[in-house]
């Protein structure tokens, strides 16, 4: 067992990879009584063409990812839930567009609910027939999605980014192809992304790490895995530009949604690299439009925005982008703003005080988020799975610097790189 020391934070990780390649970390929070434990697969909603060993290439519906999330609760035995509400957890699960995360929280009978989690996930139960069952569920899902302005506006704006890489797919797939989806399919990505060499078991909270290892070590003991050939994920070349400068959709809202977003010129960043990239542009973004700022304080005084609008940064190895926005009466006065703003802010760069007001509200709401264990399980892994540590941001967030935001903005915005979606209501 690794123990791994982070004295800047005042936390200790204990490490252990298993023989069958699982990755498993523990991290004790001392009279903390609640404990929150994921088991995650590098496996999200862009891995839809991938190979394994050499083997050729294999092209699966997209949501298939989602699908293999709702399929893993159903057990020979019934409804996995109600067996965590019976030892006093609560689970759940979700789909990104990189991972696959199962977990739960307890207070008690925390070994049985690890045991419960790492075994009904290593455990598949795919039939004709529930396959089928659950089309109509996710249908209804994706239907349901499709009316809600919210995620249609946020996906509107992935699609109109990126011509080509899934990540502008919505997550759940699309009708026709979660049709498309067969039982022998969910088996050969289950095989494919949840074996243990892909997994990640994070566990955060009151327990003791020598218990949780051994406990965990145990079980994998009992059972047998064939070794793992190397995944290879495949993606088609995705041009630099935007795929639409510009995308309307028509539902029936109260108030239109606008949304902008920059597309990242630069992709194929990992690791360190790709943490400073994430650090510095939220700093910038929160510097430039956070609650705060004055571009912020304009639109609020001048009725555009309300308390729904915001910002954020999305990142990975092969994507990168901004996205800006939320409920407005008038989306181009919005961004003809914002625009005007932005355009102001490359020529004379962020104010020194913003972006010292901007770092302090970010090392705090960083060390803030280490008191959550729940915070931090639903972190963790997202850095991991892209070689890095969540435990690192903190240096990074201390260690940026004025010119350093000034540069990432006038990397990140440039407009040509610009899409716009709006929801809005027919025949506006």
């Amino acid at each position: 067992m690794q123990t791994l020391h982070y004295p800047n934070v005042q936390e200790t990780l204990y490490r252990e990879v298993l023989d069958n390649g699982l990755e498993v970390i523990v991290l004790p929070k001392e009279g903390f009584s609640k404990t929150y434990a994921t088991f995650s697969t590098k496996y999200g909603s862009v891995d839809n063409r991938f190979s394994v060993g050499g083997e050729p290439q294999v092209k699966v519906p997209d949501g298939i990812a989602h699908f293999l999330e709702h399929k893993m609760f159903e057990e020979p035995t019934g409804d996995i839930f109600a067996v965590f509400a019976s030892q006093g957890a609560s689970a759940n699960a979700f789909t990104s567009f990189d991972r696959t995360v199962y977990l739960f929280s307890a207070t008690e009978q925390v070994h049985a609910n690890l045991e419960t989690l790492i075994n009904f996930v290593q455990n598949p139960y795919f039939t004709d027939a529930n396959v089928e069952k659950e089309k109509g569920i996710i249908e209804q899902e994706i239907n349901m999605y499709r009316d809600n302005p919210d995620w249609r506006v946020y996906f509107g704006l992935i699609d109109a980014l990126y011509h080509e890489h899934p990540v502008h797919i919505d997550i759940a797939g699309t009708v026709e192809s979660i049709r498309q989806i067969d039982k022998e399919t969910l088996y050969r990505c289950y095989e494919t992304f949840y074996h243990p060499s892909n997994m990640l078991l994070f566990v955060v909270g009151g327990v003791k790490a020598e218990e949780v290892i051994e406990l965990v070590r145990a079980n994998q003991n009992a059972k047998s895995f064939e070794p793992q050939s190397k995944i290879e994920r495949y993606f088609e070349k995705e041009p630099q530009s935007v795929k639409h400068a510009r995308k309307v959709t028509e539902l029936a809202v109260s108030l239109p949604k606008c949304m902008l977003g920059f597309k990242e010129k630069q992709v194929g960043l990992t690791g360190e690299a790709l943490l400073r990239q994430e650090v510095t542009t939220k700093l910038m973004l929160d510097a430039l439009i956070g609650p705060s700022s004055r571009l912020y304080q304009q639109l609020y005084e001048n009725d555009l925005i309300s308390d729904s609008f915001g910002h954020e940064y999305n990142s990975s190895t092969g994507y990168a982008f901004s996205v800006i926005g939320g409920d407005t009466p008038d989306p181009d006065r919005l961004l003809q703003l914002i625009r005007t703003a932005v355009e102001e802010r490359l020529k004379s760069g962020i104010e020194p005080e913003s972006f010292e007001r901007s770092k302090r509200k970010k090392i705090g709401g960083y060390l803030r988020m280490l008191n959550s264990p729940e915070a931090i399980a639903g972190e963790f892994t997202r850095y991991r799975f892209r070689d890095s540590d969540m435990f690192d941001v903190l240096a990074f967030y201390e260690s940026c610097t004025l010119d350093d935001v000034n540069r990432r903005l006038r990397e990140h915005f440039d407009f040509d790189q610009l899409a716009v979606s709006i929801v809005q209501q027919p025949g506006k």
